[in-house]
């Protein structure tokens, strides 16, 4: 089982004490969030956990608790954008996260934190030129601390459409998606980094722009020495590559604010909900209710019996 922390809400940067406390009692309880009476009840023992993503925009709050993690593989998606306060009200200062970037890197080795750059949005103040010096100053200051960059594009959803037309957000114009990322591929490659497109539909394989597997049993494979039998996500979007996980977030409780984000109805949610935050609870910023239904997901561990690889050495203190 690969278990993601989190698509919904950034844990390393809220939500980590939470996090080490489900670990230390080995499961956790999930609320379908299309279902919310169905409660599903986790293992998270490192006989059944193959692999853990977390997801975060700032991953200093987990640092100091990195040894907790020993017997477990895993890795990083760091997002790191340039983006100011009207977009990202809630992220530390770009140089603080360039800095904690660096330094996770150092712990952990660069395989095992990927550079997010995305989403990329378009307005007046971030326009294609805004992004080519931008990317290439964050490639410049990040060639020895990662392999890859992921991009993606903002997507539109009507959630956020009050946002979008408050920022004078527009769509790109045609052919502008492909030619930026054609000009973000030939900066990469200047500095190194492999770039991939995550979720997006184009055909660039012929510049060598890769399509993005985030949950990614290649780079598992890699890091862990076993190779895991595991299928594509179905859940996810047809575009995207991921394989197979267990999200352990949940909706409308991270308090990084940014604007073009998806898994937040409104900031009103959001304090409302982290209102229910309890370290001790098995549930993420909830509490089990007489109608609750909890049942016993079945997991296990999917690797093959045989192994593979020679996995890369994990530092003493990762």
């Amino acid at each position: 089982m690969i278990i993601s922390a989190s698509r919904r809400t950034d844990i390393p940067n809220y939500y980590a004490q939470w996090f080490l406390k489900r670990l230390q009692q080995k499961y956790v309880l999930v609320r379908n969030p299309l279902n919310r009476q169905q409660v599903a009840r986790v293992e998270l023992g490192p006989e059944v956990v193959d692999c853990i993503v977390f997801w975060t925009k700032n991953p200093e709050p987990l640092m100091a608790y990195l040894s907790s993690l020993r017997d477990y593989c895993y890795y990083f998606h760091f997002t790191l954008n340039p983006y100011e306060k009207d977009i990202e009200p809630n992220v530390p200062p770009l140089t603080k996260r360039v800095e904690t970037f660096k330094r996770l890197a150092a712990i952990l080795g660069a395989s095992r934190v990927v550079w997010r750059y995305d989403p990329i949005l378009f307005n007046e103040k971030y326009t294609e030129e805004f992004h080519l010096y931008s990317f290439a100053f964050l490639a410049e200051q990040l060639k020895d601390s990662t392999e890859k960059c992921v991009i993606s594009f903002l997507n539109f959803y009507n959630k956020i459409s009050a946002n979008v037309k408050a920022l004078g957000i527009k769509p790109p114009e045609a052919g502008q998606k492909c030619s930026l990322a054609v000009n973000l591929l030939q900066i990469a490659r200047g500095y190194g980094l492999q770039l991939e497109s995550c979720a997006e539909n184009l055909e660039l394989s012929a510049w060598g722009l890769g399509r993005a597997k985030c949950i990614d049993a290649e780079l598992i494979a890699r890091i862990g020495g076993y190779s895991l039998q595991v299928g594509k996500d179905k859940n996810q979007r047809p575009e995207c590559g991921c394989v197979e996980s267990i999200d352990i977030g949940a909706y409308n409780i991270c308090l990084n604010g940014c604007k073009y984000c998806y898994a937040n109805y409104s900031p009103a949610s959001v304090r409302r909900n982290v209102q229910d935050y309890c370290v001790s609870s098995p549930l993420l910023c909830s509490r089990i209710l007489p109608a609750d239904s909890v049942y016993r997901r079945e997991v296990k561990s999917l690797k093959k019996t045989q192994l593979t690889l020679f996995p890369e050495k994990f530092p003493e203190n990762g």
